[in-house]
């Protein structure tokens, strides 16, 4: 599921920009548990650095790690960047030292991963007593940003795993207890907000890389897909023209065993 290809199609950045507020509560759930100051960190799936800038603002040694070329490109270009170690690698096989990190951060990243050799990983990089902390989607009842998707091309292929599995208490615990122990999800809610649906549309149609891949995927079906869209958007539109609506997510924590 995840391939440079895809990460590099529209602008990835522009939803980095939006999601960077989660790093933030990365650094918090880390900081729980121990100092960022003058710890080691690795962030796997990096993408445009939100989660690797953030722990590096707050005193930590830190290794971005992204397989995407492009959003390195980005992330090397912003402020604070020079302080950070980039490295290009599959968050799943980043080569580097076993036990060399006090701290694993991925903010929306190593979700889209497959878990077995992800977490296989994460247990590998992790000092004992080391932290883990990841965000991760909520599947919702509702998605104006995924059900056209299905309603337009039908249901996705059948897969071993979904990002949103990570949002799952039970899958989670599954997934990490063999390695890691004190598993914590806090909750919480994404705000989507768009200054019209033509802005929201773009964002779908030229940014967002996993609808851009979406598109281009439906070929002649494009023009209802974008409908679609709309049509799923449309309650969400304030009495301003505004589009605005609320996606759950969690941050996990946990604690490498020793």
């Amino acid at each position: 599921m995840t391939t440079p290809s895809l990460w590099s199609a529209g602008r990835y950045d522009a939803v980095g920009e939006r999601i960077a507020h989660i790093a933030g509560q990365l650094c918090d759930a880390v900081e729980r548990r121990r100092p960022l100051r003058g710890s080691d960190v690795v962030d796997l799936g990096c993408g445009t650095g939100s989660a690797a800038l953030a722990a590096s603002a707050r005193g930590a040694r830190v290794t971005g790690v992204d397989l995407t070329p492009e959003l390195l490109t980005i992330a090397r270009g912003r402020a604070g960047a020079d302080a950070v170690t980039w490295r290009c690698a599959d968050a799943s096989a980043t080569g580097l030292p076993d036990d060399s990190f006090d701290v694993a951060l991925s903010n929306m990243g190593i979700i889209f991963v497959e878990p077995g050799t992800q977490v296989r990983e994460l247990a590998r990089l992790v000092k004992p007593e080391g932290v883990l902390a990841f965000s991760a989607w909520v599947r919702d009842s509702a998605n104006p940003l995924f059900d056209p998707v299905v309603a337009v091309l039908g249901p996705p292929a059948a897969a071993s795993f979904s990002p949103e599995q990570w949002g799952d208490a039970d899958t989670v615990t599954d997934r990490l207890a063999p390695h890691f122990d004190d598993i914590e999800l806090d909750r919480g809610l994404h705000h989507w907000q768009f200054e019209s649906m033509a802005a929201a549309l773009r964002f779908l149609q030229e940014e967002s890389p996993v609808h851009v891949a979406t598109f281009r995927r439906a070929a002649d079906q494009r023009d209802r897909l974008a409908a679609g869209f709309e049509a799923a958007l449309q309650p969400h539109v304030d009495n301003v023209g505004t589009v605005h609506f609320t996606a759950p997510y969690v941050v996990v924590s946990a604690t490498r065993r020793s």
